[in-house]
């Protein structure tokens, strides 16, 4: 067995909490099955958190505090560790972006806008200008790096999640960037469809009433967690994880995949609107 890897407790706040986790555990003389007995989490998930990788869930930290007497160290500390940001993005965001990189399977309905994990740099520029019309150049360069940079889920080593995204035809009909750019921003979908790293599918305008009429959906699962949805508007998020909220919204989204184009027609349409963009961009 290799041998056991510290974790510098300096690095950054999840580094601190998890290296502090550790040492209470080692020292009450608990493994990570002990801790997490009476817990949906796993073993894994608990290691991890302990390496400064995963953030603690405050449910695991009430628990925690309990199986270690540690007199609600864990759960207050997880404030703290929830400010402890990536650059970029929203602290409301925070969540769904530790969630992303653990996540089996990502499931998202996009009415308005194709999907951050799915944007190239210049939809994602497009998007951010918009709603941040003040915003520095530094900040929102920045904004677009962060949001590009989600995307390594699809790429390197890890084995990647199950990614789907039911999109609005009207994405594809209207756009927001100049013909050529738009062209090469579904291809980029197409591309990673062609590659099996992502399956979309497309409601069509006409289909009309659905079980997501009120905005976009973000479904997560996870190998050793419990679900999550996400919930975004404007200028605020809500990660949901009550079950039984998480399974009215798992029957919408069900209700909604059914609704749209099969996955092969749904790419055959984001194929034609490219293509059509190509030709108005060969048209000016």
């Amino acid at each position: 067995m290799p041998a056991r890897k510290d974790v510098d407790g300096s690095a950054s706040v999840p580094a601190f909490y998890g290296s502090e986790l550790r040492w209470k555990r080692e020292k009450a003389g608990l493994t990570l099955q002990a801790i997490v007995d009476g817990i949906y989490y796993s073993p894994s998930y608990l290691s991890e958190i302990e390496r400064g990788q995963r953030r603690m869930p405050l449910d695991m930290a009430v628990h925690v505090d309990r199986v270690l007497e540690t007199d609600g160290f864990f759960e207050r500390r997880c404030e703290d560790v929830r400010k402890a940001r990536l650059a970029g993005h929203a602290g409301y965001f925070e969540k769904v972006l530790e969630a992303e990189k653990h996540a089996k399977a990502i499931e998202e309905w996009c009415p308005n806008l194709i999907p951050g994990l799915l944007q190239v740099a210049p939809y994602a520029r497009a998007v951010v200008q918009g709603a941040m019309p003040f915003a520095s150049e530094q900040e929102v360069e920045e904004k677009v790096n962060a949001r590009i940079a989600r995307a390594c889920l699809f790429e390197g080593g890890r084995k990647a999640p199950m990614y789907w995204a039911i999109l609005h035809e009207s994405l594809l009909r209207y756009p927001i960037l100049p013909p050529g750019e738009m062209a090469e921003q579904l291809d980029h979908i197409v591309a990673l469809a062609q590659r099996r790293k992502v399956i979309p599918q497309v409601l069509p305008w006409n289909s009309g009433p659905h079980s997501l009429m009120m905005g976009m959906a973000k479904l997560m699962a996870f190998p050793d967690a419990p679900p999550l949805v996400y919930l975004e508007s404007q200028h605020s998020g809500d990660t949901i994880d009550d079950p039984a909220l998480v399974e009215e919204y798992r029957k919408s989204y069900d209700l909604l995949r059914a609704a749209a184009l099969p996955p092969a027609g749904s790419l055959t349409m984001i194929e034609a609107a490219a293509e059509d963009y190509r030709n108005a961009k060969q048209a000016e």
